[in-house]
């Protein structure tokens, strides 16, 4: 009796084990897939991560176990992500009975897995089917006191009956009887047959086990009765068998071969649906063949025409690129052509430029050299008579002509090393009173025989940033202007005014004056010589040019307030300093 009550107790226990991972397959992990699912929505930037989701929820166990691999591979992967292809990898394995694979993948889970009770679970289960029972009451036990909301996607009945299971090997059958009652009051609370009678089963056992017929009977047999209620063969063939060895134990051997026949008629049942089954089966197999042929011609008709469409789709895109490129090198043409007429204009400019400031140069240095030697003539021809008063006149006169000749070189020369871009230009703090009062004095004599008065206003606080050289150029051309067009008794100035971020320096004359057309011609940006208001002055343009350019490098703004007859004001606004 002993020996047979032990086969059909183990018996049993595998059927009704099974029977509640096939009720958590079918709720638990839907809940749970939908939690993946969203998982996967939330990082579709992750390709491996989507097809190891993906394949995880449509259960192909060789793909997923192929994309979490991928995945894990990279060099960088968020914990979150790790934990959720660990978890894929591990109950992948315990899938397909590699137990020890699938415990290493779940330990890889961190403590902070969102669902680290599920992998508890998981843990407990796998643990149990290594028989080792005490590990198993470890990871299960703390999953009773769970929240509610986790009950979601974690199965309670199963954790209580693989709890009365590792008890009932390590024989603590009142522990296991504990969870066995457990679990039926949950099952009976809600209505769930199938369950309601594998509890009756396992209790039933539990009490066989232990020889306590009184309490067994009444639970196989009310399994018995409720297992009529029910169209299922397996747990009708179970049941019965069951009552079949309680009645030989009883010696009651008439009820004991009723059953026995009645088990039979469950086992040929069972055996015809499983035949139905398998009729089904070959059935769909046969119906899935005939759709297969037909994708598989629809396959081939839509490759033939998905090659066709290709062949237009790649036609049109050769004729596109073509007309692209085609376009691209006729705009580019286009660009390149205003580039080179733009260009030439430029050129064009410049070597007119070049050819007026030869003939000017050449024209006031013709006419600065005939005049010197026309008062060397005279020069000559006093000294000869002694004429102390008019050698005095004729050298001073000498003077001035070679200080303008030479003024006009220079500004060639600076102009020359502006365009080659050869000058030295340092910027710094400079007191403006000091330098135009060093300008200035080079310039006395010549001021005193044209009769002109001079007055430098300048304050002597005035501090601007500049470079000194290219200030001092500035400043002598602008007064080498004011003298050139200054009338006889006529009053040059230079004095300062200061606004919030400027200093202006002001070189002001009372001489010919300029029309508005002259000054807005000498401050266009142009390359271009300025046209002379006197043709009868000497001066090539080339001294305004070259301090608007100086005044620019400077970071300053020139301008020019002019009128004709009246006098000019050039006026040179520099970036103040304390």
């Amino acid at each position: 009796m002993e020996t047979f009550n032990t086969k059909t107790t183990s018996l049993l226990f595998i059927l009704f084990v099974n029977a509640l991972v096939f009720s958590q397959k079918n709720n638990e992990e839907l809940f749970f897939n939908s939690i993946v699912k969203r998982k996967a929505d939330k990082h579709n930037e992750v390709f491996f991560f989507i097809k190891a989701s993906s394949f995880f929820i449509d259960k192909e166990w060789d793909s997923t176990l192929i994309y979490t691999s991928k995945q894990l591979d990279k060099t960088s992967i968020q914990t979150d992500i790790g934990d959720f292809l660990h978890y894929f990898r591990g109950f992948t394995f315990k899938k397909k009975k590699l137990f020890k694979e699938a415990q290493k993948e779940f330990e890889l889970i961190s403590l902070d897995f969102d669902y680290f009770d599920l992998v508890k679970m998981h843990m407990g289960q796998l643990s149990l089917e290594m028989k080792k029972y005490e590990d198993a009451i470890y990871f299960l036990k703390p999953l009773l006191i769970l929240d509610n909301e986790k009950y979601k996607y974690i199965n309670r009945n199963v954790i209580l009956s693989n709890l009365a299971i590792s008890n009932l090997h390590l024989g603590h059958f009142n522990k296991a009887e504990e969870y066995l009652l457990k679990n039926k009051e949950l099952h009976e609370k809600i209505k769930d047959t199938i369950n309601i009678i594998n509890s009756y089963g396992n209790l039933a056992n539990l009490y066989y086990e232990q020889y306590k017929d009184n309490l067994a009977i009444p639970y196989f047999e009310k399994a018995y009765q409720l297992s009529k209620k029910i169209n299922n063969f397996q747990t009708k063939l179970a049941t019965a068998r069951n009552m079949a060895v309680v009645e030989e134990n009883r010696n009651n051997y008439k009820k004991a071969l009723a059953y026995r026949k009645e088990a039979e008629q469950w086992k040929d049942s069972l055996n015809n649906q499983n035949k139905i089954y398998e009729v089904a089966q070959l059935e769909k197999q046969f119906a899935v063949k005939q759709k297969q042929q037909e994708v598989d011609l629809l396959q081939v008709e839509n490759k033939a025409k998905e090659v066709e469409r290709n062949g237009l789709l790649y036609s049109a895109l050769t004729l596109l690129i073509l007309l692209g490129v085609t376009f691209y090198f006729y705009k580019e043409k286009n660009k390149t052509h205003k580039i080179i007429v733009a260009q030439k204009e430029t050129l064009d400019a410049l070597n007119a430029t070049k050819d007026k400031l030869f003939s000017i140069v050449s024209h006031d240095l013709r006419s600065s050299v005939n005049a010197l030697k026309t008062s060397n003539a005279k020069l000559l021809s006093n000294l000869e008579a002694n004429n102390l008063s008019a050698l005095d006149t004729l050298l001073q006169r000498n003077s001035g002509i070679v200080n303008g000749a030479y003024n006009l070189l220079d500004n060639l020369l600076h102009w020359a090393l502006l365009q080659t871009k050869q000058s030295y230009f340092y910027i710094e703090p400079l007191r403006l009173f000091f330098i135009t009062e060093q300008v200035s004095h080079n310039y006395k004599p010549l001021l005193e025989d044209q009769g002109l008065t001079f007055e430098n206003s300048v304050l002597k606080t005035a501090k601007v940033l500049a470079d000194q050289e290219s200030l001092k150029i500035i400043l002598r051309n602008l007064l080498d202007n004011a003298i050139k067009f200054s009338k006889p008794n006529g009053q040059i100035k230079i004095y300062t005014t200061v606004s919030r971020d400027f200093c202006n320096l002001i070189v002001e004359d009372t001489g010919l004056g300029m029309s508005a057309d002259t000054v807005a011609t000498l401050l266009r940006d142009t390359p271009n010589l300025a046209k002379k208001e006197n043709e009868d002055i000497i001066g090539t343009g080339l001294g305004v040019q070259l301090c608007k350019s100086y005044i620019q490098k400077n970071n300053g703004v020139f301008s020019i307030e002019s009128t004709l007859g009246k006098g000019t004001k050039m006026i040179v606004a520099l970036p103040k300093t304390t």
